[in-house]
């Protein structure tokens, strides 16, 4: 069963949070966190990036950076541009995107219970990544970011929501850049602190959407002060870290799709014709084509659109992987025919969000720089909750949830 706590945010007063709020470390490079930032010294991008407030080229792994973080982070909070709150509590950050709105409950999650399979993954991490974040983690003695969890849809947690979302948030802007709007309420009644810890509690397991490399290293350091710790009692602020956990059925997980530099060799014609092996091949013409369901790609190549249809006997509906579109196109297209086997290190292949659009995959197939784009249905949540719970692992840059969660609305620390 699932064990949380409340605690006692860091934040940003309620007239610097859009001058503190930024968007996560990890989807943007250091020169686009620096433009972003530009003079403003109080963009969180300085505690999250902080490579920013050296020369340009600095790399975001020396030394200095790391120091530079806490440094910061330090100043944040000497300046009151970021706050602790005097009571443990509970948060609500809510986000709308096209018109839908998600709304997450902001814990305290177990550092246990990621140990233990409790909190559940449906992807590999990378140790140098971990180890980034966890030398963050380190330095400034916090979980600055959030990470991005889902729950199976609960009733009671939804009415306790619901009745916050009717009152005013403290926190209501839209976002530069997404467009989204975000919004933050804070739970500080004792006895909706209760209900919460004790709903949770009922939950065989929460799911990790977003932020695998985030969970980790939080967890880890959690654990090594643990045991750097004599008189560890097992109640201490660290053997928690920051989550935003969301109902499962509220969730948008939008495709993720490929695109690639060459086809193997082969002209387009004996890549079409080869494709005709395991799928339906058909011609669309210049019109973009979505796929619209389960086991259906659409395929651009030569200024041209083509929908594959995946033939029976090529999946099996009954295998939590091999039901997978990126399983199949991974096998049957990009590894059968065009020899990339590993989606993690090969250069001839990239990605693409499914918030970009088709658009993306036309106008950098139209640029030269990539010989054709496939796009993939969406995963379902459904599925990824189903392959954490057969404690299987879904291929590379399978899942792109969106609208991403805003970083500097709360910051946890450890101690």
């Amino acid at each position: 069963m699932a064990t949380i706590k409340p605690f006692k945010g860091i934040r940003p007063p309620k007239n610097l949070v859009e001058a503190v709020e930024s968007r996560p470390y990890d989807v943007l490079s250091s020169e686009e966190a620096r433009v972003e930032a530009g003079d403003n010294e109080k963009s969180l991008y300085h505690i999250i990036k902080p490579e920013i407030d050296f020369e340009p080229g600095t790399s975001e792994y020396d030394p200095r950076v790391y120091d530079k973080a806490a440094e910061n982070f330090k100043k944040f909070q000497e300046n009151g541009w970021l706050v602790q709150d005097e009571k443990e509590q509970y948060y609500i950050y809510a986000q709308t995107m096209n018109g839908k709105t998600q709304y997450g409950l902001v814990v305290g999650a177990y550092v246990e219970d990621y140990l233990n399979g409790v909190i559940k993954k449906h992807e590999l991490t990378r140790r140098d990544k971990e180890e980034d974040r966890m030398k963050h983690v380190r330095v400034c003695n916090a979980n600055i970011e959030p990470v991005f969890f889902a729950y199976p849809d609960n009733k009671v947690l939804n009415d306790l929501i619901m009745r916050y979302a009717a009152t005013t948030p403290v926190n209501d802007f839209i976002a530069p850049i997404d467009g989204f709007r975000h919004q933050f309420w804070i739970v500080d009644d004792d006895n909706d602190i209760n209900t919460i810890t004790e709903e949770f509690a009922k939950m065989p397991a929460l799911y990790i959407a977003d932020g695998h490399h985030r969970s980790a290293a939080a967890a880890l350091v959690g654990a090594e002060k643990a045991k750097q710790n004599p008189n560890h009692t097992g109640t201490e602020e660290y053997n928690y870290f920051m989550a935003v956990c969301f109902q499962a059925s509220q969730l948008t997980v939008l495709d993720y799709n490929r695109v690639v530099k060459d086809l193997n060799g082969m002209t387009s014609e004996e890549f079409l014709k080869a494709l005709e092996k395991n799928f339906l091949v058909e011609k669309i013409g210049k019109d973009m084509y979505k796929p619209k369901k389960l086991h259906e790609f659409s395929l651009y190549l030569d200024n041209e659109w083509y929908k594959l249809e995946a033939k029976q006997g090529t999946y099996n509906d009954a295998d939590p992987i091999g039901v997978l579109d990126v399983d199949i196109s991974s096998r049957l297209i990009l590894d059968e025919l065009l020899g990339i086997k590993d989606l993690r290190s090969d250069k001839r292949i990239d990605f693409v969000g499914g918030l970009r659009g088709l658009e993306e995959l036309k106008r950098r197939v139209d640029s030269g720089e990539m010989k054709m784009a496939l796009a993939l249905y969406p995963v379902a949540m459904s599925q990824i909750m189903n392959i954490a719970d057969s404690g299987k692992i879904m291929p590379p840059k399978a899942t792109w949830f969106e609208p991403k969660l805003r970083s500097g609305l709360i910051i946890h620390k450890l101690s």
